[in-house]
C-alpha cells in the first residue's frame, strides 16, 4: 500500500512537471519580427523584405512576450531551404528584444527566410526575405 502511495505521488509529480514545460512553451508570443541592416539601442533599423547583394550583414529583430521565466529561442536562418546557420538567444523576462545576425556574401542572391522557434522546437514564426 505505502508503495502504491509513494508511487502515485511520483506519478503525479512527473506528469504536472511535464504539464508546466508544456504551459511553459505555449505563453511564449513573437510580437514582433522584422528583418534589419542594423540595430540601434535595441531598436530595428533599415527594416524590409528586400536587400542588395552587397548588404554585407542582415539582423533578424523579435520582440516577445509572456515567459516569466528565463528560457530561450531559436533564430534558424534558410538560404533556399538550406539551413545556414541556428542561433541560440536568452530572453530574461515577460518582454524581452533580442536578435541575431547573418553576414551574407554577395553569391548568396534568392530567397531567404527566418524561423523563429521556441526552446521545446515549436516554431512561432517565420519572416521571408529575398537578396537581389
Amino acid at each position: 500500500m505505502l508503495r502504491t502511495c509513494v508511487l502515485s505521488i511520483i506519478l503525479i509529480g512527473v506528469f504536472s512537471m511535464i504539464g508546466l514545460a508544456q504551459d511553459t512553451a505555449a505563453t511564449i508570443k513573437v510580437d514582433e519580427m522584422v528583418i534589419c541592416t542594423s540595430v540601434e539601442e535595441r531598436q530595428p533599423v533599415g527594416t524590409d523584405t528586400a536587400f542588395v547583394k552587397t548588404v554585407g550583414q542582415l539582423y533578424c529583430f523579435v520582440k516577445v512576450s509572456g515567459e516569466s521565466d528565463t528560457t530561450s529561442l531559436y533564430h534558424a536562418w534558410f538560404y533556399n531551404d538550406k539551413e545556414m546557420a541556428k542561433v541560440e538567444l536568452s530572453v530574461k523576462g515577460k518582454t524581452w528584444r533580442t536578435w541575431s545576425s547573418k553576414r551574407i556574401t554577395e553569391d548568396w542572391v534568392g530567397n531567404w527566410k527566418v524561423e523563429v522557434s521556441s526552446n521545446t522546437g515549436d516554431v512561432l514564426m517565420t519572416k521571408e526575405f529575398v537578396i537581389k
